[in-house]
């Protein structure tokens, strides 16, 4: 895209890439600190979406304990955090009856006592008020693209962001805008899950080569709005089982808040084998359950979306600082399964990062590895409570989810009575999520019911209300390391699964003769992505790659 010497550089202390709860906390942490000390401290925010908030995507049940380490007043403050969870519910989900196991014995810290349901995306939105209330530049619409390395070193010196203006064959356009780089005294990586940054630094400073491989689910949610006689605020439901089979892992969610509105969602493990198997299409099925649709009928839904889910939890967490900057939030993986919780670790986080910046600015550092980041995360509330939960994963994925789920509640209690000592040590998990699927001549097709427009839907319909929009002329921000590689391993391997994983309609198998099948093509439908990156984790040849489309593009989710 050009050298620095045509783009404007702008100089920082610190430079933070996402706007979402790490990245927001981690500016803030470092403004209120220099305005206590009374020191100048230039922080900026750069975020892909064409607002604050507007890809962030979450259940979503909040632990505050984050929150108030940030603003022990953020109630005071008016955070959007207005409906606690007052009644927990656990179902096992046969075809169409369920079992209630809500009084099965669990760790204290599943319970959500004290947490709130609320739309994450909204809470990233008061953050970023926050965040320039204290002096933070916040600049959405402003996607990072690539790093600027200091070389031969290594070192990450900044990014650049804003780049405009390329067509699908590379070239520049008349309204071409070449970016402008960024430095920093550090670099902030907080882009969430499997972002494009992150994976370039990781692999140049080997981060992962002393960790397990990290694990992800997707995650698939819908926002209704139900009529007020249906409405439970603060009721929070879980279940497991159908209409997923013992073999793979996930399960849903459904929580009552606000304005009549149910957020219902539901995740599949990434590792599951059946290459024939549709996320999109079991969520859909799984609506038309009695005990889900006796929440959703009469209602109306008002929004969709998708996203990756890091799972790989406390042995799958990279190193956390490289020379010139850190990994914060979902970029480093720090969501507990278990509690389908991560939110709060990722604000907490960024306040420890952020501490380590500032102290290191205040003692005159710059651009080099602050390790006092990855030893404070080595004794913090994050990593404990990873520890405690760090076998329920890979226990599901060995022994699938009926003696999984068993197994890993017997390890919790274990854990939490004994401090993080378990009888299994810590379980490995072994293969990575696109080495776990399976071959097509294994597996049948699965033939998913048609939607009926009332609780079950078609993808094309799910993406409209996402409100995706990406710029018609730039590259596809979806690459192909080699474009033969779909239809001639992928389809004849595995079925092409990259048509059913995918949660948006992104990927489509076309045939010149649909008749016989015949001549059949591999077509990228970029428009349509809502930035889940399951294309990036799941492929089983590792031959799609996720980068950044242009600033502004992607979904905007409301109140999601």
């Amino acid at each position: 895209m050009g050298a620095d010497a045509e783009r404007e550089v702008m100089e920082y202390d610190v430079v933070i890439v996402g706007a979402g709860p790490a990245g927001l906390a981690s500016a803030i942490r470092l403004k209120q600190r220099a305005g206590k000390e009374g020191r100048e401290l230039s922080v900026a925010v750069l975020e892909k979406g064409s607002e604050v908030g507007a890809h962030i995507l979450s259940g979503a049940v909040i632990d505050p304990s984050g929150l108030s380490q940030l603003f022990p007043d953020w109630k005071e403050r008016g955070a959007p955090l207005d409906t606690p969870v007052t009644k927990d519910k656990f179902l096992v989900l046969g075809p169409q009856g369920d079992i209630d196991i809500t009084w099965l014995p669990q760790p204290k810290y599943m319970k959500n006592h004290g947490c709130y349901i609320g739309s994450l995306a909204n809470l990233t939105r008061w953050l970023a008020e926050q965040a320039e209330a204290l002096g933070v530049e916040v600049y959405p619409g402003m996607a990072a693209s690539h790093v600027v390395w200091d070389e031969p070193s290594g070192r990450v010196k900044g990014v650049v962001a804003g780049v405009f203006g390329i067509d699908r064959e590379g070239k520049k356009t008349d309204d071409y805008q070449p970016g402008i780089a960024l430095h920093g005294k550090y670099v902030f990586i907080g882009e969430g899950v499997r972002g494009s940054l992150a994976k370039t630094i990781m692999a140049r400073h080997n981060l992962c080569d002393d960790a397990e491989p990290q694990k992800f689910g997707i995650g698939l949610k819908e926002l209704w709005q139900v009529p007020a006689e249906k409405h439970q605020p603060g009721l929070a439901q879980h279940t497991l089982g159908w209409p997923l089979d013992d073999k793979t892992g996930g399960g849903s969610f459904l929580y009552h808040f606000g304005d009549r509105y149910v957020a219902v969602g539901f995740v599949v493990h990434l590792n599951y084998r059946n290459p024939f198997l549709s996320p999109f299409d079991e969520f859909q099925r799984f609506k038309t359950h009695p005990a889900i649709a006796a929440h959703l009928e009469g209602g109306e839904r008002i929004s969709y979306g998708a996203r990756a889910i890091t799972e790989g939890g406390y042995q799958s967490v990279p190193k956390l600082a490289f020379p010139g900057g850190v990994l914060v939030g979902c970029s480093a993986g720090f969501v507990n399964v278990p509690r389908i919780k991560g939110s709060h670790n990722a604000v907490r986080s960024g306040i420890l990062a952020a501490d380590a910046a500032y102290d290191a600015i205040a003692a005159g550092r710059s651009g080099d590895e602050l390790v006092e980041y990855q030893t404070a995360y080595e004794a913090s509330d994050i990593a404990r409570e990873l520890r405690l939960v760090r076998n329920v994963k890979p226990l599901l994925s060995k022994y699938g989810a009926t003696l999984g789920t068993l197994l890993g509640g017997i390890d919790m209690q274990i854990t939490s009575l004994f401090k993080g000592w378990s009888p299994w040590g810590t379980v490995r998990h072994g293969k990575t999520d696109a080495e776990s699927t399976g071959k097509a001549k294994d597996y049948k097709p699965i033939q998913y019911p048609r939607p009926d427009g009332k609780l079950s839907f078609d993808k094309l319909s799910s993406v409209f209300i996402s409100n995706t929009n990406h710029a018609e002329e730039q590259p596809a921000h979806l690459r192909l390391k080699d474009p033969s590689i779909p239809i001639g391993v992928n389809l004849p391997e595995y079925g092409e699964p990259a048509r059913l994983y995918c949660p948006a309609g992104v990927y489509e198998v076309v045939y010149a003769d649909e008749a016989n099948r015949t001549d059949p093509r591999f077509v990228i439908n970029a428009q349509n992505c809502v930035h889940c990156k399951t294309c990036d984790i799941k492929d089983p040849s590792q031959n799609i790659v996720w980068t950044t489309p242009e600033g502004g593009g992607g979904p905007n989710y409301p109140n999601m």
